[in-house]
């Protein structure tokens, strides 16, 4: 029994984030690859979690609606430059 929609297989998506610290705390992620995407946690690690989880959600609802998917970036074919948070307890 066909449901009418295409099926999907998965795939990884590289998406740029630009994270910004806020006055009171914490940090905001925006996209310039996912429109519409905002996020905000307590710390960077947890601001990039989020805005992953935001970012596969904005495209299921373009997927779903049949809406323009962002621009795809696929991992094997550009180098990522990223900042990663650590946390040293002396």
């Amino acid at each position: 029994m066909k449901m009418g929609r295409k099926a999907i297989s998965s795939s990884e998506w590289m998406i740029r984030l630009k994270l910004e610290p806020l006055d009171e705390g914490g940090y905001v992620a925006t996209s310039p690859d996912v429109p519409g995407l905002v996020a905000q946690g307590a710390t960077i690690a947890e601001t990039m979690e989020i805005a992953r989880d935001v970012a596969r959600k904005i495209v299921e609802s373009c997927i779903a609606h049949g809406d323009p998917l962002p621009k795809r970036r696929r991992s094997r074919t550009h180098s990522v430059d990223a900042v990663v948070p650590i946390t040293v307890v002396a």
